[in-house]
């Protein structure tokens, strides 16, 4: 009777908070990611699948944010509905972590991500719209409720990374299992989305055919796209240069540390600084991050890289956040947010995936991360001159 009183007192407070219980699934959902990420290619790896296996794995997954989300997202705005397909996203998908354990071979758990995928895509894109409605006027504060999410991720990955120390890759679904069922037991504090009058035809494609938005998200994809080597392969090259579980799980929440700092600060940040200047800027840094992961294996510069992921990660994904509830009007928002959150973790990365999967098995690391860079100096190339020619205009 106490634990069913203290879980309804929980229900009441996180709807009486929608920002609390934000930054709870927030903590929830970059949790699990932060044992995916790291993890879970290394889990295949050491099931005896290829660097090519592994690249079409990641790339299902993430191909399937490309389209589902989209789907999800017309749903949601068309009827409102966004509250309610959160919910059944977040159920669905947890049923479908548990069928994970029911193989270790690549064809079945080839089909399980497939479905899997189906429901996990949008949940993202759903959290990034419920912060712009429920942080209004404030949405700068964006980064305070979302450092959540990278709270969880270094809390995990250094916990597992120790925890596979002890039993090895074993421990791996069972965590990402536990967070997902905590997640979907939250996911219902999330309040109703109030109607609006519907976008639709050629009011909904001049928005989001807009030079801006197609420049931006096109960049964006490039920006991601260079994180495939990175996101699908650094621990696993980490691991071959001989580096132990405590090495990978600290790099890696290195990274997710200096993460943290930038989004503590994204409300001074996107005070002083314009939204276009800092995602100008994280692309430069990309290029760089890549180039050194390319170059040295020495541990004080990988660990340098890392630092970098405060301006290639975290300033980068508060400003296209912010880029996109600019451009997109807010009867648009779940579908402004999917669309963004699909050419960049959805497109982009699998892409990335998909041919550092290849580069990596056919040329090694190094060749994997100099085509990132080069991936990610094209984005700042573009974006670079649609500043130049936006500015001559003016």
């Amino acid at each position: 009777m106490g634990q069913k009183n203290t879980a309804k007192k929980t229900r009441e407070f996180l709807k009486a908070h929608p920002a609390r219980a934000l930054g709870a699934l927030y903590f929830c959902y970059f949790g699990v990611l932060g044992v995916w990420l790291p993890y879970f290619n290394l889990y295949c790896h050491h099931l005896g699948f290829s660097p090519l296996q592994i690249g079409v794995l990641s790339g299902v997954k993430t191909a399937a944010v490309v389209v589902m989300p989209l789907f999800w997202g017309i749903l949601a705005d068309r009827f409102a509905a966004r509250r309610q397909i959160f919910i059944l996203a977040n159920a669905a998908s947890t049923g479908m972590v548990a069928l994970y354990f029911v193989s270790d071979q690549f064809y079945p758990m080839l089909a399980i991500t497939l479905a899997y995928s189906v429901f996990y895509s949008p949940l993202v894109s759903f959290m990034e719209a419920f912060s712009m409605e429920i942080l209004g006027a404030n949405r700068n504060r964006y980064g305070a409720v979302r450092v959540w999410g990278s709270i969880s991720f270094i809390v995990f990955v250094l916990a597992v990374g120790n925890l596979i120390g002890i039993w090895g890759v074993k421990i791996i679904l069972p965590v990402i299992l536990a967070g997902s069922v905590l997640q979907a037991l939250i996911s219902p504090a999330m309040p109703r989305v109030k109607a609006m009058p519907v976008v639709t035809g050629a009011s909904l494609l001049r928005h989001f055919a807009n030079t801006e938005v197609i420049v931006f998200q096109v960049c964006a994809f490039l920006m991601l796209l260079s994180h495939g080597a990175y996101y699908g392969f650094l621990s696993i090259y980490l691991e071959g240069l001989g580096y132990g579980g405590l090495f990978i799980g600290a790099a890696w929440a290195l990274a997710t540390l200096a993460e943290i700092l930038v989004m503590l600060g994204s409300q001074r940040i996107f005070g002083a600084i314009s939204v276009r200047a800092v995602f100008f800027a994280s692309l430069a840094f990309a290029v760089l991050r890549w180039i050194l992961l390319a170059s040295f294996a020495a541990w004080p510069v990988i660990l340098a890289a890392q630092l970098l992921h405060a301006l290639t990660y975290g300033a980068f994904h508060v400003a296209s956040i912010l880029y996109m509830e600019k451009l997109i009007p807010p009867q648009a928002r779940t579908l402004g947010q999917a669309v963004n959150n699909a050419m960049t973790y959805g497109l982009g990365l699998s892409v990335g995936f998909l041919l550092t999967g290849l580069v990596y098995e056919t040329s090694g690391p190094a060749r994997a991360f100099q085509a990132s860079a080069v991936a990610a100096a094209a984005g700042f190339a573009v974006f670079g001159l649609f500043l130049l020619l936006k500015n001559r205009k003016a």
